[in-house]
């Protein structure tokens, strides 16, 4: 009777999961240790910034406020963008500009800032003008660092992945980066935007691209996968704008014409490049027309 032998393939099966979900979990537990340190650098930023701007303890210095709160704000710091929005609406430390400001508030807005939302009201932003600090560094990618990658992928969703990515002429290791950082391979997950299953779709998205079950594996991973390759051809190849668009949207992207000034967007293209490891990709031009942002 091969019954104890049907034990020790159940055994080693449990093993296997119990290793893998342990070796997600300190991914995840990295990852909300990263955002935490950010967001604790950039608080700290602030704090100062203040100190300078009042005069709280320090002689008052503008400029120093100036770069401190930009420092902060180019790291997607709200609570920065506001601050920093109200110093060229009064002229501290910069020459004055309501459009830079009322930008800035705009940017505030857009991540839940609650004094902001109410300022854009009154201020709306008519036009892209962010001060240079949050715009003259791209992100880099450097192919020659250790990738960060969980030690064991899920072995159905990586088979599905392998399957699946060729088809699309999608590297399989960049799907299964934006699964790793999307939802850590949770086919049930739901976000708070209800973005859905292992490639969190919104029904929009799910929809253009004529996913019927987001919570089915493969239909879910081909429809990530399709919006990839539309993301690809539509920036050409451009692995950081492609992950901010994921995250963020195309019209995020084309809007600050980059990465958007969000912590949330900015720490996604981050784990997005600590695991894939590339910042180009092919891309199928016949696809869809690129953006204006990479023809420039």
């Amino acid at each position: 009777m091969a019954f104890p032998g049907y034990l020790k393939m159940i055994a080693g099966m449990c093993l296997f999961l119990g290793l893998s979900l342990a070796a997600l979990a300190a991914e995840n537990a990295a990852s909300a240790a990263d955002n935490s340190s950010v967001i604790s650098e950039s608080a700290a930023l602030t704090a100062l910034a203040q100190k300078y701007e009042n005069a709280e303890g320090v002689p008052r210095d503008y400029g120093r406020a100036v770069d401190l709160y930009c420092a902060a704000a180019k790291m997607g710091y709200a609570d920065a963008q506001y601050a920093l929005g109200w110093m060229y609406a009064n002229g501290r430390g910069v020459p004055r500009s309501d459009e830079i400001a009322a930008q800035l508030f705009q940017v505030a807005a857009e991540q839940g800032h609650v004094q902001a939302r109410e300022l854009t009201q009154f201020v709306p932003s008519q036009t892209l003008a962010l001060p240079s600090c949050l715009l003259e560094d791209a992100i880099v990618v450097d192919e020659r660092k250790e990738l960060v990658v969980p030690a064991i992928y899920p072995k159905e969703i990586a088979r599905l992945v392998d399957k699946l990515a060729p088809r699309y002429r999608i590297d399989p290791k960049l799907v299964l980066a934006v699964i790793s950082v999307e939802s850590g391979f949770n086919i049930k997950a739901v976000s708070p935007k209800n973005a859905q299953g292992l490639m969190q779709l919104t029904p929009e998205t799910a929809q253009r691209f004529r996913v019927k079950n987001a919570f089915d594996a493969e239909d879910n991973i081909k429809g990530g996968i399709a919006y990839l390759q539309w993301l690809l051809a539509y920036f050409k190849g451009n692995v950081p704008l492609v992950a901010a668009a994921y995250n963020a949207g195309e019209r995020a992207v084309e809007k600050y014409r980059g990465v958007p000034p969000y912590l949330e967007t900015i720490e996604y293209v981050k784990k997005i490049a600590s695991r894939y490891g590339k910042s180009r990709h092919a891309f199928q031009r016949s696809v869809t027309e690129p953006s204006a942002v990479v023809m420039r």
